[in-house]
């Protein structure tokens, strides 16, 4: 009997830690989105990619953020209403797997279209898709190489 207790409350426990993280939680652990989260924050879309989505997130890494100019990057940063155009853009509704990404127009919950191409690996507006199916508790996230501006 006790045996059989302490075997189900280390089961218990072995559950909910490996309960799944939400979209912000799964960027900060990757540990190569800190630009991402950080401008998530300053855009106040931190509680909303926290909530129940769910959510696809085309995620530039911090190397792609490097490609924008330093100057142009911080102005971003500071004004929040664009910030949340762009970061918006990048965020589709829904749970959208790798393998069910077609070629066409996608609706972004900034409002835009995002142009999907498949010739030659996957391509969202003009960035390489280089790492798909990062399963979060309330979507996926697709690792991006470049930030994609609204139209």
């Amino acid at each position: 009997m006790k045996k059989t207790l302490i075997a189900s409350v280390l089961a218990l426990g072995v559950a909910f830690s490996a309960q799944a993280k939400d979209i912000v939680d799964t960027a900060v652990a990757a540990g190569s989105f800190k630009t991402l989260v950080t401008a998530l924050g300053a855009a106040g879309l931190v509680d909303t990619l926290k909530g129940p989505g769910p959510f696809t997130v085309f995620a530039p890494t911090d190397e792609a953020f490097a490609k924008i100019p330093k100057a142009d990057l911080d102005a971003l940063l500071k004004d929040k209403t664009k910030l949340t155009a762009v970061l918006t853009y990048h965020v589709v509704p829904g749970k959208v797997m790798a393998a069910d990404v077609k070629a066409g127009k996608v609706k972004t919950v900034q409002g835009s279209e995002l142009t999907v191409s498949t010739m030659g690996g996957v391509k969202v507006d003009n960035a390489d898709v280089v790492k798909t199916d990062i399963v979060a508790d309330n979507g996926v996230i697709h690792v991006i190489d470049s930030v994609i501006m609204p139209k």
